[in-house]
């Protein structure tokens, strides 16, 4: 009994890093690849390199965004930060 009373700390340890840091990290994870993997033509968007611009075309593994008049430039679906569709303050 002692020795399962010894161990107690460490499981709560456990626990508490669970619901403290790899949960929430998880979540976070599932949601921006959500977010990658609902990408339409028209969004518009920012990139993990802080890049404007709105989706041109779509493939399986990239996306072309246009960043201004007859330029455009292909990019990882998953350097794709977030949507923002005219709403900036997210």
């Amino acid at each position: 009994m002692d020795q399962l009373l010894g161990f107690a700390p460490i499981l709560l340890m456990f626990v508490a890093m669970w619901f403290i840091l790899i949960r929430p990290a998880k979540k976070r994870q599932q949601e921006t690849q959500n977010m990658q993997g609902s990408l339409q033509r028209g969004d518009k968007v920012i990139t993990i390199g802080g890049l404007h611009g709105e989706i041109d075309s779509i493939e399986d593994t990239a996306v072309t965004l246009k960043i201004s008049d007859n330029v455009r430039v292909k990019f990882d679906r998953q350097a794709i930060g977030r949507v923002v569709n005219g709403d900036q303050s997210k």
